[in-house]
């Protein structure tokens, strides 16, 4: 896993990367951490998101997308459902939902480069030592790159 320090909206906005992937809750919110600046950033993955049933715990492990172009830039944005819920405390992401999620973009996105955040290991409450082993492992052989932020 390469690491290096920034905004990853921003790094996605200016064309770092082919596809940047954050988790999502189950309920189409995007109200909080990178999630909501995502939102703000790129509208079109929140209407990728409220395409989805609010609430579905089948989610979990899934993935919805948007194709983003801004003049001559382009990402595609991931939500990935890595947790049902945001409330409460504790560990709120699920480890399984984070494999099966990742294990599914890269067999649907083979080749292109990758960026993230730490993703679960902020609001979700969980071990980036665990998140970040699942994600080397499922995305092995892939450019992939975690965005430390850096304010």
């Amino acid at each position: 896993m390469k690491v290096i320090y920034g905004d990853l909206v921003q790094l996605a906005a200016d064309g770092e990367f082919d596809l940047i992937v954050h988790g999502c809750n189950c309920f189409c919110t995007m109200g909080a951490g990178i999630a909501k600046s995502i939102k703000a950033e790129f509208p079109e993955a929140f209407h990728a998101d409220c395409m989805t049933t609010k609430g579905d715990v089948k989610k979990l492990g899934q993935f919805s997308y948007a194709e983003v172009r801004r003049l001559d830039k382009h990402v595609t944005v991931v939500n990935a459902y890595t947790q049902y819920h945001w409330r409460g405390k504790g560990v709120l992401v699920d480890y399984d939902a984070v494999r099966a999620a990742f294990v599914q973009i890269k067999k649907a996105f083979p080749g292109k480069s990758i960026g993230y955040p730490k993703i679960g290991a902020g609001l979700a409450g969980g071990d980036w030592a665990i998140i970040s082993d699942i994600i080397n492992k499922t995305l092995l052989g892939e450019r992939h790159c975690l965005v430390a932020y850096d304010r």
